[in-house]
């Protein structure tokens, strides 16, 4: 196999690129430009719109749209470039030493354009089994899209039979990913000056109080498991990543909020894990706080929530990743994608392969390799192969 991809994809990674897509930004520049270019092909598509019409994802059929296809799919929103050191223009493909830089060259632009870059070899050959394309928005920030991109599939009369969700994974075949939960808490406190102290409710010193015991949780779990051990990081994990409050040095502060999230494996359940949290809250900070003033305390907010993904490796979706690939064995990732929804909301078989690593992703002068587009330009030429044999 060749390390040198396709001009076309190579081309269609430098258009998608150029599209600053940052999640707090509308995408649907972007996904006219690829309506545009699927219709140029004789593709006929569907926008699924946020509440709003800011944004949408965009679902389109190649082939024979009476049957269950393969679908494939990614988002089309990046991350934000704000404060990070790039050496050049993040929206502008920049190629050298082998590698494309730009920002979502990694995640997940990349597989994006390969298989756009490949839609007229599609649309040229015989397909036996239809190829399904499932871009969605708002991925980055708690998979946000792809649930009206869901229930739109869910009321469709022919539904993809398997989807193949691009996340940079080196091209290697991977089965299961952690699923997360995010939480948002608010410390309400009791504010004096600062000579007074005793008689006030620190918000701060209480909100670290509990951010010391998750880092305990994360302890406890890490040397103690459940584990397992096909994941990059092997138990699940407890990370604080958000803080705020306080007003200025000589104020106890009133209030103080902070978000720490679970990556937890199957066998966790982040509800339990809650709980714990919660009741620590409650049963150990909440009375000596309430002693000095009677309606201080904590709140907790559910925010985001991304199922894990976890299928047999026997699954025909599997076994299909595999052949394609050339591998024989899987592997499990601890980053979330849109595959446990997927699975899990549409019923669809899904396993995630594509091109780049998530080491490059969210970071400046995010890269990907030639040879990973090239080893993805032969993964598609592979799929197409398999779609026009009969049975």
């Amino acid at each position: 196999m060749t390390d040198v991809p396709a001009a076309a994809s190579v081309e269609m990674i430098r258009k998608l690129v150029g599209f600053d897509t940052t999640s707090r930004n509308s995408n649907l520049e972007l996904i006219a430009f690829v309506e545009d270019y699927l219709h140029g092909l004789g593709i006929a598509t569907q926008r699924v719109l946020n509440e709003d019409g800011s944004k949408a994802n965009l679902y389109a059929t190649v082939g024979p749209a009476d049957r269950p296809g393969i679908m494939l799919s990614g988002h089309t929103d990046v991350v934000p470039v704000d404060g990070q050191d790039w050496t050049s223009d993040p929206f502008v493909l920049r190629q050298g030493d082998g590698r494309l830089y730009g920002r979502g060259t990694a995640d997940m632009k990349s597989f994006i354009a390969v298989v756009l870059a490949h839609a007229p070899e599609m649309v040229a050959r015989k397909l036996h089994i239809p190829l399904n394309f499932a871009f969605s928005y708002d991925e980055e920030i708690g998979c946000i899209g792809v649930r009206r991109l869901i229930e739109a599939i869910n009321h469709m009369p022919v539904r993809p039979a398997m989807c193949v969700i691009g996340e940079p994974t080196d091209m290697k075949v991977v089965i299961a990913h952690k699923g997360k939960a995010n939480v948002g808490v608010r410390v309400r406190g009791f504010e004096a000056h600062s000579s007074l102290a005793p008689r006030a409710v620190n918000a701060i010193a209480y909100a670290a109080e509990l951010i010391v015991h998750l880092n305990r949780m994360a302890a406890r779990i890490a040397a103690n498991g459940p584990f397992d051990h096909d994941y990059d990081v092997s138990y699940t994990t407890v990370h604080t990543g958000v803080i705020s409050g306080g007003t200025q040095i000589n104020i106890v502060p009133k209030d103080c909020s902070f978000e720490f999230e679970f990556r937890y494996l199957p066998q966790d359940d982040p509800q339990v894990l809650l709980r714990e949290v919660i009741d620590y809250a409650r049963t150990e900070l909440e009375p000596r706080m309430r002693a000095v003033q009677s309606d201080t305390g904590f709140s907790f907010e559910e925010r985001t929530s991304i199922p894990g993904l976890d299928i047999r490796d026997d699954e025909e979706v599997v076994r299909l990743a595999k052949a394609l690939t050339g591998q024989n064995d899987h592997s499990k990732v601890a980053f979330g994608t849109e595959a446990g929804l997927f699975h899990l909301h549409a019923g669809i078989p899904t396993v995630i392969c594509g091109p780049g690593s998530i080491g490059q992703a969210h970071k400046p002068d995010e890269w990907i390799g030639l040879d990973q587009v090239a080893r993805c330009d032969a993964f598609i030429r592979r799929l197409i192969d398999h779609v026009c044999a009969r049975p």
